[in-house]
C-alpha cells in the first residue's frame, strides 16, 4: 500500500486534533486541568501543514476546519465557566 498523501495526513491530523479537542474539553468539564501547550503544538503544526498544500486540496478541508473552530470554541466556553 502506498504511503498517505499529504492531503491525507492532513486530513488525519485534523481528525486527531478534533478528537483530542473533545478529550481535552470533557476533562475540563470533569474538573480536571487540562495542559493547552499541547494543543498549541499541535494547532502550530497543523497550520503548517495546511499552508503547504495545494489551494483546492485546502479549501476541501475548510468543513473539517469549522468543526475544529466549533470545537475549541466549545473548550473555551468550558474553560471559562
Amino acid at each position: 500500500m502506498p504511503p498517505p498523501s499529504h492531503a491525507q495526513a492532513v486530513e488525519a491530523a485534523i481528525a486527531a486534533l478534533d478528537g483530542t479537542l473533545a478529550l481535552a474539553r470533557a476533562f475540563v468539564e470533569a474538573g480536571r486541568v487540562v495542559d493547552l501547550d499541547g494543543l498549541e503544538r499541535d494547532a502550530a503544526a497543523l497550520c503548517a501543514a495546511l499552508m503547504a498544500l495545494e489551494p483546492k486540496a485546502a479549501r476541501g478541508m475548510r468543513p473539517a476546519l469549522e468543526g475544529l473552530r466549533r470545537q475549541v470554541d466549545g473548550l473555551a466556553a468550558s474553560l471559562a465557566a
